[in-house]
Protein backbone atom coordinates (compact mmCIF):
# COMPACT_ATOMS: atom_id res chain seq x y z
CA UNK A 1 0.00 0.00 0.00
CA UNK A 2 1.77 3.10 -1.22
CA UNK A 3 1.85 5.67 1.14
CA UNK A 4 0.39 7.30 4.49
CA UNK A 5 -1.05 5.43 7.38
CA UNK A 6 -1.40 1.54 6.79
CA UNK A 7 -5.27 0.06 6.04
CA UNK A 8 -6.43 -3.01 7.90
CA UNK A 9 -5.56 -6.27 6.10
CA UNK A 10 -8.23 -6.64 2.72
CA UNK A 11 -8.24 -9.73 0.75
CA UNK A 12 -7.58 -9.29 -2.33
CA UNK A 13 -10.46 -10.73 -4.50
CA UNK A 14 -9.18 -9.58 -7.93
CA UNK A 15 -7.69 -13.26 -8.09
CA UNK A 16 -10.03 -15.48 -6.15
CA UNK A 17 -12.32 -18.78 -8.07
CA UNK A 18 -14.84 -18.19 -4.77
CA UNK A 19 -15.33 -15.69 -2.15
CA UNK A 20 -17.56 -15.01 0.61
CA UNK A 21 -19.74 -11.36 0.73
CA UNK A 22 -17.55 -10.59 3.98
CA UNK A 23 -13.89 -10.87 2.18
CA UNK A 24 -15.13 -7.57 -0.17
CA UNK A 25 -14.73 -4.06 1.85
CA UNK A 26 -17.86 -2.62 -0.51
CA UNK A 27 -19.98 -5.50 0.17
CA UNK A 28 -22.41 -5.30 3.45
CA UNK A 29 -24.59 -8.11 4.25
CA UNK A 30 -26.21 -9.02 7.85
CA UNK A 31 -23.79 -12.19 8.72
CA UNK A 32 -26.32 -14.29 9.09
CA UNK A 33 -27.29 -14.17 5.58
CA UNK A 34 -23.82 -14.65 3.92
CA UNK A 35 -23.54 -18.16 4.05
CA UNK A 36 -26.85 -17.88 1.29
CA UNK A 37 -24.50 -15.81 -1.10
CA UNK A 38 -21.63 -16.96 -2.90
CA UNK A 39 -18.79 -14.64 -5.41
CA UNK A 40 -16.17 -15.53 -7.38
CA UNK A 41 -14.13 -12.72 -8.80
CA UNK A 42 -12.05 -13.78 -11.21
CA UNK A 43 -9.59 -11.18 -12.49
CA UNK A 44 -10.00 -9.35 -15.75
CA UNK A 45 -7.35 -10.30 -18.71
CA UNK A 46 -4.24 -8.21 -19.28
CA UNK A 47 -5.07 -6.73 -22.05
CA UNK A 48 -8.37 -5.01 -20.42
CA UNK A 49 -6.20 -3.24 -18.37
CA UNK A 50 -7.39 0.10 -17.42
CA UNK A 51 -10.96 -0.70 -18.50
CA UNK A 52 -11.59 -3.44 -16.62
CA UNK A 53 -11.36 -3.81 -12.48
CA UNK A 54 -13.12 -7.82 -12.40
CA UNK A 55 -15.65 -9.71 -13.28
CA UNK A 56 -17.95 -11.09 -10.72
CA UNK A 57 -20.57 -13.63 -10.56
CA UNK A 58 -22.92 -14.04 -7.43
CA UNK A 59 -25.12 -17.00 -7.23
CA UNK A 60 -27.18 -17.21 -4.20
CA UNK A 61 -30.01 -19.55 -2.55
CA UNK A 62 -32.62 -17.35 -0.61
CA UNK A 63 -34.79 -19.52 1.99
CA UNK A 64 -38.16 -19.26 0.33
CA UNK A 65 -40.72 -16.52 1.81
CA UNK A 66 -37.37 -14.58 2.68
CA UNK A 67 -35.65 -11.43 1.33
CA UNK A 68 -31.87 -10.75 1.85
CA UNK A 69 -30.79 -7.38 0.81
CA UNK A 70 -26.83 -6.94 -0.78
CA UNK A 71 -26.08 -3.01 0.01
CA UNK A 72 -22.73 -1.85 -1.36
CA UNK A 73 -20.66 1.15 -0.43
CA UNK A 74 -20.14 1.39 -4.28
CA UNK A 75 -16.60 2.38 -5.71
CA UNK A 76 -16.40 5.37 -8.54
CA UNK A 77 -16.76 3.18 -11.51
CA UNK A 78 -19.53 1.69 -13.73
CA UNK A 79 -21.13 -1.63 -14.12
CA UNK A 80 -22.44 -3.78 -16.08
CA UNK A 81 -24.72 -6.72 -14.87
CA UNK A 82 -26.76 -9.68 -16.67
CA UNK A 83 -29.31 -11.70 -14.86
CA UNK A 84 -31.96 -14.48 -16.52
CA UNK A 85 -34.35 -11.58 -15.79
CA UNK A 86 -32.53 -8.15 -16.67
CA UNK A 87 -29.24 -6.65 -17.99
CA UNK A 88 -27.96 -3.49 -17.38
CA UNK A 89 -25.88 -1.02 -17.39
CA UNK A 90 -25.49 1.04 -14.07
CA UNK A 91 -23.54 4.52 -13.78
CA UNK A 92 -21.89 5.15 -10.37
CA UNK A 93 -23.91 5.36 -7.44
CA UNK A 94 -23.75 8.50 -5.25
CA UNK A 95 -25.11 6.73 -1.93
CA UNK A 96 -25.44 3.87 -0.44
CA UNK A 97 -26.28 0.87 -3.49
CA UNK A 98 -29.06 -2.08 -2.53
CA UNK A 99 -30.29 -5.26 -3.94
CA UNK A 100 -32.96 -7.06 -3.13
CA UNK A 101 -32.50 -11.29 -3.38
CA UNK A 102 -34.88 -13.82 -3.25
CA UNK A 103 -35.35 -17.48 -4.07
CA UNK A 104 -32.57 -18.64 -6.72
CA UNK A 105 -30.40 -16.81 -8.55
CA UNK A 106 -27.25 -15.57 -10.09
CA UNK A 107 -25.63 -12.39 -12.26
CA UNK A 108 -22.73 -12.48 -14.15
CA UNK A 109 -21.04 -9.00 -13.74
CA UNK A 110 -18.51 -6.37 -14.66
CA UNK A 111 -16.71 -3.59 -12.40
CA UNK A 112 -14.64 -1.46 -14.99
CA UNK A 113 -12.30 1.02 -14.18
CA UNK A 114 -13.25 4.65 -14.10
CA UNK A 115 -12.03 5.02 -17.39
CA UNK A 116 -14.12 2.85 -18.75
CA UNK A 117 -17.48 4.54 -18.56
CA UNK A 118 -17.27 7.39 -20.61
CA UNK A 119 -15.89 5.01 -23.49
CA UNK A 120 -18.56 2.60 -23.31
CA UNK A 121 -21.57 5.20 -23.49
CA UNK A 122 -19.31 7.86 -25.92
CA UNK A 123 -20.37 10.73 -23.60
CA UNK A 124 -20.11 12.37 -19.81
CA UNK A 125 -20.66 9.62 -17.14
CA UNK A 126 -22.25 12.17 -15.27
CA UNK A 127 -25.59 11.29 -17.64
CA UNK A 128 -25.57 8.09 -15.95
CA UNK A 129 -24.91 8.69 -11.89
CA UNK A 130 -27.35 6.94 -9.82
CA UNK A 131 -29.55 5.13 -12.77
CA UNK A 132 -28.85 2.59 -15.48
CA UNK A 133 -30.32 1.58 -18.51
CA UNK A 134 -31.25 -1.37 -20.42
CA UNK A 135 -28.10 -3.01 -22.21
CA UNK A 136 -30.12 -3.19 -25.58
CA UNK A 137 -31.23 0.28 -25.36
CA UNK A 138 -27.71 1.58 -24.85
CA UNK A 139 -25.68 -1.43 -26.89
CA UNK A 140 -28.12 -2.18 -29.49
CA UNK A 141 -28.00 -5.47 -31.48
CA UNK A 142 -24.44 -6.13 -30.39
CA UNK A 143 -25.75 -5.77 -26.64
CA UNK A 144 -28.80 -8.31 -27.29
CA UNK A 145 -26.41 -10.80 -28.28
CA UNK A 146 -23.79 -10.45 -25.91
CA UNK A 147 -27.05 -11.00 -23.17
CA UNK A 148 -28.14 -13.99 -25.23
CA UNK A 149 -24.38 -15.66 -25.18
CA UNK A 150 -23.78 -15.28 -21.27
CA UNK A 151 -26.99 -16.71 -20.28
CA UNK A 152 -26.61 -19.24 -22.59
CA UNK A 153 -23.92 -19.83 -20.60
CA UNK A 154 -24.81 -19.42 -17.40
CA UNK A 155 -27.87 -21.22 -17.94
CA UNK A 156 -26.58 -25.27 -17.22
CA UNK A 157 -25.22 -24.28 -13.43
CA UNK A 158 -23.64 -20.89 -13.06
CA UNK A 159 -22.30 -22.11 -10.22
CA UNK A 160 -19.50 -24.24 -11.68
CA UNK A 161 -16.31 -22.40 -12.26
CA UNK A 162 -16.20 -23.23 -15.79
CA UNK A 163 -19.67 -21.33 -16.90
CA UNK A 164 -18.12 -18.46 -15.22
CA UNK A 165 -14.88 -18.51 -16.79
CA UNK A 166 -16.62 -18.75 -20.39
CA UNK A 167 -18.86 -16.11 -19.34
CA UNK A 168 -15.50 -13.69 -18.15
CA UNK A 169 -14.31 -14.54 -22.07
CA UNK A 170 -17.26 -13.63 -23.87
CA UNK A 171 -17.47 -10.52 -21.45
CA UNK A 172 -14.00 -9.93 -22.22
CA UNK A 173 -14.09 -10.74 -25.99
CA UNK A 174 -16.92 -8.13 -25.98
CA UNK A 175 -15.09 -5.66 -24.28
CA UNK A 176 -12.01 -5.14 -26.41
CA UNK A 177 -13.73 -3.01 -29.02
CA UNK A 178 -13.58 -0.73 -26.35
CA UNK A 179 -9.50 -0.35 -26.26
CA UNK A 180 -7.39 1.68 -26.46
CA UNK A 181 -8.25 3.39 -23.16
CA UNK A 182 -7.38 7.13 -23.94
CA UNK A 183 -4.89 9.36 -22.36
CA UNK A 184 -7.36 11.21 -20.32
CA UNK A 185 -8.82 8.12 -19.06
CA UNK A 186 -5.63 6.38 -17.93
CA UNK A 187 -5.19 9.85 -16.11
CA UNK A 188 -8.67 9.48 -14.20
CA UNK A 189 -7.32 5.60 -13.33
CA UNK A 190 -4.64 7.27 -11.62
CA UNK A 191 -6.42 9.39 -9.70
CA UNK A 192 -8.90 6.99 -8.44
CA UNK A 193 -6.08 4.88 -7.62
CA UNK A 194 -3.93 7.21 -5.69
CA UNK A 195 -7.01 8.17 -3.92
CA UNK A 196 -7.79 4.35 -2.96
CA UNK A 197 -4.36 3.27 -2.26
CA UNK A 198 -3.33 6.36 0.24
CA UNK A 199 -5.61 6.88 3.40
CA UNK A 200 -3.22 9.94 4.32
CA UNK A 201 -5.49 11.41 1.24
CA UNK A 202 -7.78 13.96 3.28
CA UNK A 203 -8.42 16.75 0.90
CA UNK A 204 -9.12 17.62 -2.33
CA UNK A 205 -6.02 19.62 -2.31
CA UNK A 206 -4.17 16.58 -1.93
CA UNK A 207 -4.76 14.91 -4.81
CA UNK A 208 -4.73 18.91 -7.10
CA UNK A 209 -0.67 18.80 -5.41
CA UNK A 210 -0.04 15.24 -6.28
CA UNK A 211 -1.09 15.62 -9.94
CA UNK A 212 -0.40 18.94 -10.66
CA UNK A 213 -4.05 20.01 -11.41
CA UNK A 214 -6.21 22.76 -10.51
CA UNK A 215 -9.16 22.37 -8.13
CA UNK A 216 -11.42 23.43 -11.12
CA UNK A 217 -9.86 21.23 -14.09
CA UNK A 218 -10.21 18.29 -11.29
CA UNK A 219 -13.80 18.95 -10.98
CA UNK A 220 -14.61 18.92 -14.68
CA UNK A 221 -12.85 16.00 -15.35
CA UNK A 222 -14.04 13.74 -12.42
CA UNK A 223 -17.51 14.67 -13.75
CA UNK A 224 -16.97 13.78 -17.03
CA UNK A 225 -15.52 10.90 -17.02
CA UNK A 226 -16.63 9.39 -13.46
CA UNK A 227 -19.74 11.19 -12.72
CA UNK A 228 -18.58 12.25 -9.13
CA UNK A 229 -17.02 15.26 -7.47
CA UNK A 230 -13.62 15.13 -6.24
CA UNK A 231 -14.86 15.46 -2.28
CA UNK A 232 -16.77 12.23 -3.28
CA UNK A 233 -13.98 10.47 -4.06
CA UNK A 234 -12.06 11.47 -1.43
CA UNK A 235 -15.17 11.10 0.98
CA UNK A 236 -16.14 7.46 0.05
CA UNK A 237 -12.62 5.97 -0.04
CA UNK A 238 -12.87 7.18 3.99
CA UNK A 239 -16.32 5.58 4.90
CA UNK A 240 -15.41 2.41 2.96
CA UNK A 241 -12.10 2.48 5.12
CA UNK A 242 -13.91 2.79 8.80
CA UNK A 243 -16.57 0.61 7.50
CA UNK A 244 -14.28 -2.59 7.30
CA UNK A 245 -11.93 -1.64 10.83
CA UNK A 246 -15.81 -1.52 11.94
CA UNK A 247 -17.21 -4.37 10.69
CA UNK A 248 -13.62 -6.26 11.88
CA UNK A 249 -13.77 -4.85 15.34
CA UNK A 250 -10.65 -3.96 15.27
CA UNK A 251 -10.16 -0.75 16.87
CA UNK A 252 -12.35 1.94 18.51
CA UNK A 253 -14.56 4.96 17.09
CA UNK A 254 -11.56 7.05 18.91
CA UNK A 255 -8.94 5.27 16.46
CA UNK A 256 -10.35 5.02 13.34
CA UNK A 257 -11.37 8.68 13.43
CA UNK A 258 -7.60 9.78 14.06
CA UNK A 259 -6.67 7.14 12.11
CA UNK A 260 -8.48 8.25 8.73
CA UNK A 261 -7.87 12.24 9.24
CA UNK A 262 -11.10 13.30 11.09
CA UNK A 263 -10.70 16.27 13.52
CA UNK A 264 -12.73 14.29 15.72
CA UNK A 265 -15.17 11.26 16.30
CA UNK A 266 -18.29 13.40 15.89
CA UNK A 267 -17.16 14.38 11.93
CA UNK A 268 -16.72 11.04 11.52
CA UNK A 269 -20.15 10.13 12.74
CA UNK A 270 -22.01 12.68 10.74
CA UNK A 271 -20.39 11.83 7.44
CA UNK A 272 -20.84 7.90 7.99
CA UNK A 273 -24.60 8.94 9.17
CA UNK A 274 -24.69 10.96 5.85
CA UNK A 275 -23.08 7.53 3.85
CA UNK A 276 -25.15 4.74 5.29
CA UNK A 277 -27.65 5.96 7.32
CA UNK A 278 -26.77 4.52 10.50
CA UNK A 279 -24.48 5.61 12.97
CA UNK A 280 -21.13 4.05 12.89
CA UNK A 281 -21.82 2.10 16.62
CA UNK A 282 -25.26 1.02 15.01
CA UNK A 283 -23.15 -0.37 11.68
CA UNK A 284 -20.72 -2.27 14.09
CA UNK A 285 -23.57 -4.01 15.80
CA UNK A 286 -25.48 -4.71 12.53
CA UNK A 287 -22.06 -6.17 10.16
CA UNK A 288 -19.58 -7.37 12.81
CA UNK A 289 -17.54 -10.41 11.60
Amino acid sequence: MAGGLDKPDKPDSTDRADNSVADEPAHLLDPAHRAAIHIARPAAPGDLEGLVRRFWFPVWQVPAGETFTQQVLQYPVCLMVITDAYARFYGPASGLAGTPLTGDGWAAGVMFEPAAGALITGGAVSKWTDTHVELADLLGAAGDALVGRIRSIMAVDPAVPQAQSAAADCYAEFLRRYLPVDEQGRTVNDIVAHIEDNPDVSRVADVCAQFGITERSLQRLTRRRIGLSPKWLVRRRRIQDASWRLRTGATTMAAVAAELGYADEAHLSRDFRRVTGQTPGAFAARYAD
